[in-house]
């Protein structure tokens, strides 16, 4: 079997490390693996295709912003790609994230239909089955079950300054996605799944949840790591409530962070790591740049006495799950996916906002050793997100596709 994957990273970032690690693993288990990317491809291997330039990817998120369209622009560059798919002649297509300005989405679909290629879609967010929008719940928008137009997200995720075509977006994707004869939709979490099966994807072959998975043999306890960064952050003796994101704002949390922070005791201390731009925070909130350096932020998660997932909008949550494989209990809020990432014994779920129960819940975890979550947290992680299992899925997920 030959399978061709194709999103907007490799190797960084949520979506780019999953797309690497199952690219590995096809690999290792006797399966002909190839990866077209916009970023982080390497190009000295003839199984890695990367996709357009930088410079390309500019151009289109002008031209998308201008016009107001999205996925419409790179053609010379999807023609490329399309020829190397000529070469490869891959058994199954994934599709990961498609709508980061650097390909042509009618091109890349419409090929798929000619050459009647058999096609995975995997949801690790809402782009699919919307005119253009990676989420839509705290927008109370559900026009994307009949048309979409008066869009309310017009001006957020990738912006239109001018126009809103997304009624025409998604008759396109509509059109395109119904012409293929075999295609497979897999939600990461059950709530897109559901999602999805009210959408314009119903009608597909297969819809079904496979959720996320994270490497425990990485993502666990270090305690030697969060003793050493207690010590330089200069928290001994303090409970740290812990956050990550790569890009904070108020539709990730931030403003409910900052909210909480004046009402932690002087021994608390929250640790947001991730991007913050130019908020001011207060003084009982530290802000720790992005990393993509794994071994830092298993020490952040070990030395966390509790991580809060306080985003309404999460398709799976990935950060939640490497939370609880480090032994860290997790609050979440209860919206999209969050509330089906944890169980009774490892963490509890808040109303959105409801900072009167976060503050509750805090107090629970606190007066606890943190040894009663942690046991259950690390073993929850490895029976629900295991790396291996997981991956697994997907490829029997193929072979139910083409047989």
């Amino acid at each position: 079997m030959k399978v061709l994957q194709i999103n907007a990273v490799y190797g960084i970032g949520s979506t780019g490390r999953m797309t690497m690690e199952l690219h590995n693993y096809m690999n290792d288990h006797g399966i002909e693996s190839y990866v077209s990317c916009s970023q982080a491809c390497i190009i000295s291997d003839p199984h890695q295709i990367p996709i357009g330039s930088p410079l390309d990817v500019r151009i289109h998120s002008f031209m998308g912003r201008l016009t107001g369209l999205q996925g419409y622009f790179s053609k010379t560059a999807t023609k490329k790609i399309l020829t190397e798919i000529d070469k490869i002649k891959p058994d199954i297509i994934h599709l990961g994230n498609l709508h980061s300005n650097y390909l042509c989405v009618n091109l890349l679909l419409d090929y798929i239909v000619d050459h009647d290629i058999p096609t995975v879609i995997v949801l690790h967010d809402c782009w699919f089955y919307t005119g253009k929008c990676s989420h839509y719940t705290i927008d109370g928008c559900n026009s994307w079950e009949n048309k979409c137009g008066n869009c309310p997200r017009l001006k957020k995720d990738i912006p239109s300054w001018f126009f809103d075509r997304t009624e025409k977006m998604l008759k396109d994707k509509a059109e395109r996605l119904s012409r293929i004869k075999k295609l497979g939709v897999i939600g990461v979490s059950d709530w897109i799944t559901n999602e999805a099966k009210k959408s314009i994807l119903k009608d597909a072959l297969i819809i079904e949840s496979i959720h996320n998975w994270i490497d425990t043999d990485v993502f666990k306890p270090d305690q030697t790591q969060a003793n050493a960064l207690k010590r330089r952050l200069g928290l001994e003796g303090k409970k740290v409530i812990l956050g990550v994101s790569n890009l904070w704002s108020n539709a990730k949390g931030l403003d409910v962070f900052i909210q909480l922070s004046r009402v932690l005791k002087e021994d608390e201390t929250i640790i947001l790591v991730g991007n913050v731009g130019r908020t001011n925070l207060p003084q009982n909130i530290l802000n720790i740049p992005p990393t993509e350096q794994v071994e830092e932020l298993v020490g952040y998660y070990t030395m966390a006495d509790v991580f809060l997932q306080l985003s309404p909008e999460e398709t799976f949550g990935k950060v939640v799950a490497e939370a609880m494989a480090c032994g860290t209990p997790v609050i979440v809020v209860n919206s999209t996916a969050n509330p089906e990432l944890i169980s009774d014994d490892t963490g509890y779920v808040c109303e959105v906002g409801d900072l009167k129960s976060i503050r509750s819940r805090l107090e629970q975890i606190f007066k606890a050793p943190k040894e009663k979550y942690s046991i259950a947290c690390r073993r929850y992680s490895q029976l629900e997100f295991n790396r291996d299992v997981q991956m697994g899925k997907y490829v029997a997920f193929y072979n139910r596709l083409l047989k």
